[in-house]
């Protein structure tokens, strides 16, 4: 996907930051400032109007297991621009901060007004550590933190939001498929801001100064950042494949790898790690290979690339030590449990429990790696139409993720312990109203339960968190409907909620297109 419109400079391409020594030899640079006439307010409206059409995208990724692993990146950096004071309390409340996964080979990622960002599982599945994708979504934060995207939509001021909108929802369908997004784009105008709106040096250096601060603020190794310059200095030296569309539009400028690197060079300790700080860059170095290797396969590279995986891990599993071991190499660990969830893509479940069972062997533990292979083997079960063994003793009021809670909730209505899972994701959506997937997965175990009704409202909730306002509407409507036909079909508290979500949702509508009209 080519970085066009409002789509950051590739991360990837220039993932060094701010640090508080200056680089030699660099001048200093200030903070741009914020010059936009674009409202925070203004930009979250066209940041939602082209979340909703990426929502309904076919290429849209939703995995809790693979979202969880971002998440464990994306939260230290929020946390980290907090504290530092790159990201004010305005935006924090305002912006949506999510990131989108998208379903896509190519290695890059990008930013969208109001908070939204999109990282290709070709990214995922060609960084070497969670430090390099750190680097990347670090940058990619600091161009929206600094205000650079509102400042170049208002060189379009002459373009009414709406429209700038639709350039960019044009523009990132064509970087996928020419033909679609052709078609999408408004004339020559979506063209003229493809080109206007590339970020400037000056504020490609800002978002490398701010995201390397954040970046180390957070505690990623800076030698991330070191390890993504060498890869994107190899791909300028090979002839452009379309694996890195960001070299086309926005290529590698000597200075900026120059000032990058000094400042790794600054921040580098000269400290051996500990025994116990070496542990964790190896459990980690463990968790992101099993990672890379699941983006890799969900991003559907084809049944021989499948096959590869399968046989490799089964070559590598012959060659392992026979015994039990209480630790397994990165290299190994994601080549058995790439081995195995492509065998079960394969729908060969027989050698994907093979290999599971295998790596779970030799990676015996409680930590994020472990926990994984324990959640492939759930998944493995779902997709073989049985029931998982860990729904027997499951108790779904204790999971400690997302990509957990999500998963038994599946196991568990498998195993007819609907009433367990409505009352788990009642309480996780009553914090996380916003959590399209934890909506339809309680409409299904409402549904298990009889309880219609509240499966209608559910359902109508994880379309307004997908910001489709028009579907969820429908649906609050029809449990209205429902309830007026059925009277027993639903208790007070539940018709008094619909009631008020109708209307909110009604008015969200009618401000919609009031907006419009006045964008227009």
């Amino acid at each position: 996907m080519v970085l066009i419109a409002v789509t950051t400079a590739s991360p990837a391409q220039s993932p060094g930051g701010g640090t508080l020594l200056p680089a030699p030899g660099a001048r200093s640079l200030p903070t741009l400032g914020d010059n936009s006439d674009l409202s925070p307010a203004a930009e979250r409206r066209i940041g939602d109007r082209i979340a909703a059409s990426i929502y309904r995208d076919p290429d849209l990724v939703e995995d809790p297991v693979l979202a969880d692993y971002l998440q464990g990146i994306w939260q230290p950096l929020m946390t980290a621009a907090r504290a530092r004071g790159e990201l004010s309390a305005e935006l924090d409340e305002r912006f949506a901060w999510e990131l989108f996964m998208i379903r896509d080979r190519s290695i890059n990622a990008f930013a969208l007004p109001g908070g939204y960002f999109g990282v290709h599982l070709g990214l995922i599945s060609s960084v070497s550590s969670a430090d390099e994708l750190a680097a990347v979504l670090a940058h990619e934060m600091s161009h929206v933190t600094q205000r650079h995207i509102a400042r170049l939509m208002t060189q379009q001021s002459r373009q009414a939001p709406w429209m700038l909108a639709a350039m960019v929802l044009g523009a990132l369908a064509a970087s996928r498929h020419p033909d679609a997004g052709t078609a999408a784009m408004v004339g020559g105008q979506a063209i003229l801001a493809q080109g206007q709106l590339n970020f400037s040096r000056d504020m490609e250096r800002e978002a490398d100064r701010v995201g390397f601060g954040v970046m180390q603020g957070a505690g990623f190794a800076s030698r991330g950042i070191t390890a993504m310059f060498e890869k994107l200095q190899q791909a300028n030296r090979l002839n452009d494949n379309g694996s890195f569309p960001y070299l086309r539009s926005h290529p590698l400028n000597t200075e900026r790898i120059a000032e990058a690197q000094a400042r790794v060079q600054l921040a580098a300790t000269v400290a051996a790690p500990s025994a116990g700080q070496q542990a964790a860059v190896e459990r980690t170095q463990r968790l992101h290979a099993m990672m890379a290797v699941r983006a890799r396969i969900l991003a559907v590279p084809g049944v021989d690339v499948l096959r590869t995986l399968v046989a490799e891990a089964q070559r590598r599993s012959a060659a392992l030590p026979a015994s039990a071991v209480s630790v397994v190499s990165a290299r190994d660990a994601g080549t058995l449990y790439g081995g195995a969830f492509a065998a079960a893509q394969l729908r060969d479940f027989a050698a994907a429990r093979n290999l599971l069972d295998r790596l779970a062997g030799l990676a015996a533990g409680t930590d994020a790696a472990g926990k994984a292979v324990q959640l492939l083997a759930v998944e493995l079960d779902l997709m073989d139409g049985k029931v998982p063994a860990a729904a027997a003793t499951a108790d779904i009021g204790k999971t400690g993720s997302r990509a957990e809670l999500l998963l038994m909730s599946k196991a568990l209505m498998a195993a007819k312990r609907a009433p367990d899972v409505s009352q788990a994701l009642q309480t996780w959506v009553a914090v996380h109203p916003r959590d399209a997937a934890a909506w339809q997965l309680l409409a299904v175990a409402y549904g298990q339960q009889n309880q219609t009704v509240r499966a209608i409202r559910a359902d109508a909730e994880s379309r307004a968190a997908q910001l489709d306002y028009g579907a969820a509407l429908d649906r609050f409507k029809a449990a209205q409907g429902l309830m007026r036909s059925q009277p027993g079909s639903a208790d007070y508290v539940e018709a008094s909620i619909i009631d008020t979500r109708t209307r909110q949702t009604e008015s969200i509508i009618k401000e919609q297109a009031l907006q419009e009209k006045i964008d227009r």
